[in-house]
């Protein structure tokens, strides 16, 4: 009988600014397939939808596209930060023209990606306070 290894630990998800309340407002075939691609990001994997965002200099931003009803939604995190996955942004894009990412939406993304740095910086100084205490 073979005994299965506990499974690797789970990433946690940290949303940034108001994505979650975002999410929670997109249909529920949407909110399930964001959401599962999340759970593969916390696994330490790529979900086969999860696409580089352009603009952001490497694959550590990603994407996740999803069509429903002839809207687009887009949910964008981050796994740059070792140890937690940052969700950054929760959008329905609203233009019919382009695939490009509206520029208002990349500055958004920008700052809240900049706030998840800040975020993560202090939660590794308390997590090495306890180190230190525990």
């Amino acid at each position: 009988m073979t005994m299965l290894s506990a499974s690797p630990s789970i990433k946690p998800v940290v949303w940034i600014g108001s994505t979650k309340a975002d999410l929670r407002n997109f249909p529920e075939e949407v909110k399930d397939s964001i959401g599962f691609a999340l759970y593969v990001a916390q696994q330490g994997g790529k979900h086969a939808d999860a696409k580089p965002l352009r603009g952001f200099g490497s694959a550590g931003v990603l994407e996740i596209v999803e069509d429903h009803d002839g809207d687009t939604y887009r949910a964008v995190y981050t796994v740059r930060l070792a140890g937690r996955v940052y969700v950054l942004h929760a959008f329905q894009k609203k233009s019919k023209t382009g695939i490009e990412t509206p520029k208002a939406e990349i500055n958004l993304i920008k700052s809240r990606l900049k706030r998840a740095e800040e975020e993560h910086a202090a939660w590794l100084e308390r997590r090495k306070g306890t180190k230190e205490h525990g």
